[in-house]
C-alpha cells in the first residue's frame, strides 16, 4: 500500500510538471506577444489602476492584444488588493476565474495581496507567476523568461521594506475619457495600527517631478483635461528627496503652468499637510479643484491614539476650517472605521457628534476588519460583527443626509462640468460630468459635449447623486482625444 501510495504521488507530480513543460513549449512555438492576447483586472485603489494602466502599456510594446477579461485570452493579469480580508477573498476568486475562462492559459498575480501572501499565492494550483510590488515594470522580462523554462520564483517578490527607488511606470493614456490618475508616489511610513499597507507596499518612495510632468504634457497634448495625483500616501510625496524644496505644493505650482491642461485634483490627504501656506497657495490657483479627501477614521481621540493616527480631532477640526476659509463651499470628504478593537458606545457617540460638527460633503463608512501582521490584530476589546453593522448603519444615514446638504448647497449656483458621459435616467437621456468640487451634474443631452467644459446654473436634484441644470455657456477645446 505504501509503494502504491508513493507511486501515485510520482505520477501526479510528473503529470503537473508534464503540462507546465507543454504549456511552455506551446509559448516557444510563437512570436513573443504577436498573435497572442492578454486580459487584465484591477482590484483596490487608483494606484492599482495607474499601474495596470502602465502594465498593459508594456503588453501592447511586446505586440499583445488587450481584450475584455471575460474573453478567452492567452495571459490573464489579476492586479491584487489586500486593504481588507474581502479584498483578499476577491483577488483569490479573481485569479481562480481566470483559469477557468482558460485553462491552458498563464495566470498572473501581481500586487499587493501578492506581497502580503507570497507563499500562499505560490500553492495555488491556479496561478502560474505571482509579481510583488515594484517589480510590475518587469512583468514583461519575467513572462519571457516563464516561458522559456526559467526559474522566476527568486526575485518576482523582493522584500519591499528594503526597497528604496520609485519602480518606474509610465503611461500614455487612460480607460477614462478625460479624467487621467497620475501616480506620483509610493510607499507609507505611518504604520497605522489597523492597516497592512505599509507592509505590502513598502517605504515612501516619490517620483522625479520632470517625469511627472513630461506624463502630464503628453496626456494634454492627447486631450485630457484634468489629472488626479495619486499615491499610497500622497501627503509624504517629496519627503524622501534630498532637495526639501520638492513637495507636493510645489508639483502643484509646476503643473498648473502646463498650457491646456485645466484642472488638478488631488487623492486622499492626511490632515496635517493643510497649512497657512498650502491653502492660501492652492486658494489662488485656477486650476486646482478644492475637493479635499481629508482622511480621518475615528472622530474619538481615544480611538485614534488606538490607531496611531498622529493627531487628535480638534486639530483636524482646525485644519477643515482653515480650508473653509480660503475656499468657498470646499468639498471636504472622509473615510470613517466603525468597530475598532476598544470602540465603546461613547467613543462612537464622541465620533459621530464629530463628524455632524465637521459636516462633510460625503464619507466613506468602512468596518473594521482584522488584518493579519497589524498591532490592531491581536488588541483587547474586539467589537462584535453586529455592532459594527449596526453603528455603520448609523453613519451610512448621516452621510445621506450630509451629502444632500452638501448637494442642495448649489441650487442657483452657477457652476462649471467637465462632461464625462452620456446615461440615460428614467427615459431621457443627459450628459454627465462634475464640478470642481466633484458633485455629479447633469443637463439635457441635445449634443454630444464630452470631454467639453460647459458653464451652468444648477437648478434641482435628479437623483440622490446628481444634480440637474441648465447651460449657459459652453467651453470648447480644439483637442479632441485620440
Amino acid at each position: 500500500m505504501a509503494n502504491n501510495k508513493h507511486d501515485t504521488e510520482i505520477i501526479v507530480i510528473f503529470t503537473e510538471r508534464f503540462y507546465i513543460l507543454e504549456r511552455i513549449k506551446m509559448h516557444n512555438n510563437h512570436l513573443f506577444g504577436k498573435g497572442k492576447t492578454v486580459a487584465f483586472l484591477t482590484l483596490g485603489c487608483k494606484v492599482n489602476s495607474y499601474e495596470t494602466e502602465a502594465m498593459q502599456k508594456l503588453f501592447e510594446e511586446a505586440q499583445f492584444e488587450i481584450v475584455d477579461f471575460d474573453s478567452k485570452a492567452d495571459v490573464y493579469v489579476v492586479n491584487t488588493c489586500t486593504v481588507t480580508n474581502i479584498a483578499d477573498r476577491k483577488s483569490r476568486q479573481m485569479l481562480h476565474r481566470a483559469r477557468k475562462l482558460n485553462e491552458n492559459a498563464t495566470v498572473i498575480a501581481v500586487g499587493c495581496y501578492v506581497q502580503a501572501a507570497k507563499d500562499v499565492l505560490e500553492q495555488d494550483s491556479s496561478i502560474d507567476i505571482v509579481i510583488g510590488n515594484n517589480k510590475k515594470n518587469e512583468i514583461i522580462t519575467i513572462l519571457k523568461e516563464y516561458y522559456q523554462g526559467k526559474d522566476i520564483e527568486e526575485g518576482s517578490v523582493i522584500d519591499i521594506s528594503k526597497e528604496a527607488k520609485y519602480e518606474p511606470l509610465m503611461i500614455e493614456s487612460v480607460t477614462e475619457k478625460v479624467r487621467a490618475y497620475i501616480k506620483i508616489q509610493d510607499g507609507c511610513n505611518q504604520f497605522c495600527s489597523y492597516c497592512i499597507i505599509p507592509y505590502a507596499r513598502g517605504r515612501v518612495r516619490s517620483r522625479e517631478e520632470a517625469s511627472i510632468i513630461e506624463e502630464v504634457k503628453n496626456l494634454v497634448n492627447k486631450g485630457y483635461k484634468e489629472v488626479v495625483l495619486t499615491g499610497i500616501h500622497l501627503s509624504s510625496y517629496g519627503i524622501d528627496f534630498e532637495r526639501k524644496e520638492s513637495n507636493l505644493l510645489s508639483l502643484i505650482v509646476k503643473l498648473s503652468t502646463i498650457e491646456g491642461l485645466e484642472r488638478i485634483r488631488l487623492g486622499s490627504l492626511e490632515p496635517r499637510i493643510i497649512t497657512e501656506e498650502f491653502a492660501k497657495t492652492l486658494s489662488e490657483n485656477s486650476k486646482f479643484c478644492p475637493h479635499f479627501h481629508l482622511s480621518l477614521q475615528s472622530g474619538a481621540n481615544a480611538t485614534l491614539r488606538r490607531m496611531n493616527r498622529r493627531y487628535k480631532a480638534e486639530e483636524y477640526y482646525e485644519k477643515c476650517e482653515l480650508l473653509r476659509k480660503y475656499f468657498d463651499n470646499p468639498a471636504i470628504t472622509t473615510d470613517i472605521i466603525v468597530g475598532f478593537p476598544g470602540e465603546t458606545e461613547e467613543e462612537f457617540q464622541e465620533s459621530k457628534q464629530f463628524l455632524e460638527k465637521v459636516a462633510f460633503a460625503q464619507m466613506h463608512v468602512f468596518k473594521f476588519s482584522k488584518r493579519k501582521g497589524t498591532k490592531a490584530e491581536s488588541m483587547p476589546n474586539q467589537v462584535k460583527e453586529e455592532i459594527k453593522s449596526e453603528r455603520s448603519n448609523e453613519l451610512i444615514e448621516l452621510n445621506s443626509k450630509m451629502m444632500e446638504a452638501y448637494h442642495h448647497s448649489f441650487i442657483g449656483k452657477v457652476e462649471r462640468i467637465l462632461i464625462e458621459e452620456t446615461v440615460e435616467i428614467d427615459g431621457v437621456q443627459y450628459q454627465v460630468g462634475h464640478n470642481e468640487r466633484y458633485v455629479k451634474l447633469a443637463i439635457k443631452a441635445e449634443n454630444d459635449m464630452i470631454n467639453q467644459i460647459v458653464t451652468v446654473k444648477v437648478l434641482k436634484s435628479l437623483t440622490k447623486e446628481i444634480m440637474f441644470c441648465e447651460i449657459i455657456d459652453c467651453y470648447f477645446n480644439s483637442f479632441i482625444l485620440r
